[in-house]
């Protein structure tokens, strides 16, 4: 199967729906299939060693936000289309490029899946305090003219259906067991760490208003506790004057990162804007209990009183209370970690991928159904 890949971000951005598309295109070559990736031009000459051809568009930096790029008006999307005979058309998280992408497919006559991972009617009240609706019009356009919505949790589900989109289905995100595993905590790293034997909750993750990650504050102030945190972003600077105490290791990846995530002994997400959050299933793999907001994503992921503790959003003092619990009761810790564990085991991205695959299968079925 011929399929481009269009996506608002591919590594080396370190982003949730870069990962994704990196995987996608991973599992796609993996099993045979031809794939092709559109996505924004990075600065400089950072690029990774990808799976299939990358096709890079003109960008720009988004402003007040300069990690995160911003695709120009180009006519590569479609001539790219056209030129790799796509056969399907993956849309990830569609907003700008993604838009083109799906103008293209449709001149084309080429079906379209489209992926849905950002809350960008969230982003729009954080960023802006206003916007929401004009970000919901936009979702729903490109949404309503694919062949198929993915969702990655029952809540984005239900948001989309909220707001009329059709054609949805869940498709969940899947998480690196081998990378992300228990046996890869480091002792000498969390001596480093916290060298006073504290206990160590982390958060992983862009350092940006809408993760609020703040609400770590009062984290910062317990006995015995040191907070740690991995990423970078517009709010590094206010954090680490929000955060007295904290130790920032800035942007980390690969094999680092998952030897810093199994030596936590809690996660803690404090973002309430998820449509998955990826980095709380990679706790999970790691054998790392998870406190995070009752919302979103998270719904899915974590089980609470099981595998880790949900909060009431934008709360910082629950979000506390629940860090002290854990810290007195190492027992419990090590349960919720075992279980978490266990939990994300079938979650490969093989597992995922595959389900993908079904999905690309029946909505080509559906086409040829029709031109029958």
């Amino acid at each position: 199967m011929r399929v481009v890949i269009v996506t608002e971000s591919f590594p080396p951005d370190v982003n949730g729906v870069a990962h994704c598309a990196l995987q996608t295109a991973r599992h796609l070559a993996a099993r045979g299939h031809d794939p092709l990736v559109i996505a924004p031009a990075v600065a400089g000459d950072a690029e990774i060693d990808a799976p299939c051809p990358v096709v890079r568009v003109p960008s720009v930096p988004l402003p007040g936000y300069p990690q995160v790029r911003v695709a120009l008006p180009s006519r590569r999307v479609a001539a790219t289309i056209a030129a790799h005979r796509a056969e399907l058309v993956h849309l990830a998280g569609p907003f700008v490029l993604g838009v083109r992408g799906m103008t293209a497919a449709s001149r084309l006559g080429v079906p379209a899946v489209a992926v849905y991972q950002t809350d960008l009617a969230g982003y729009a009240r954080t960023y802006v305090g206003a916007g929401e609706a004009a970000a919901w019009r936009r979702i729903r356009t490109v949404h309503t003219a694919a062949d198929r919505t993915l969702a990655p949790s029952s809540a984005a589900v239900r948001d989309l259906a909220e707001h009329n989109i059709p054609r949805v289905r869940l498709w969940p995100r899947g998480v690196d067991t081998v990378r992300f595993r228990p046996e890869l905590r480091d002792e000498e790293l969390r001596r480093r760490l916290a060298p006073n034997g504290e206990l160590i909750v982390g958060y992983v993750g862009r350092l940006a208003p809408e993760k609020h990650v703040e609400l770590l504050a009062g984290v910062c102030e317990l006995p015995g506790v040191r907070v740690v945190i991995v990423g970078d972003g517009p709010s590094e600077t206010t954090l680490r004057s929000a955060l007295p105490g904290a130790v920032f290791l800035g942007r980390t990846t690969g094999d680092a990162l998952a030897r810093t995530f199994a030596s936590f002994d809690v996660f803690a997400h404090t973002g309430p804007y998820e449509t998955f959050c990826q980095t709380v299933q990679e706790a999970m793999a790691s054998g790392v209990p998870v406190i995070a907001p009752a919302a979103g994503g998270p719904l899915d992921l974590v089980a609470h009183g099981y595998t880790g503790t949900l909060v009431k959003p934008h709360d910082a003092d629950a979000v506390t209370e629940a860090v002290r619990d854990l810290a007195h009761a190492p027992a419990l810790r090590e349960a919720y970690g075992q279980a978490a564990r266990t939990t994300v085991e079938g979650r490969t991205w093989a597992v995922v991928g595959d389900q993908l695959l079904g999905h690309y299968d029946e909505v080509l079925g559906a086409r040829t159904a029709v031109v029958a």
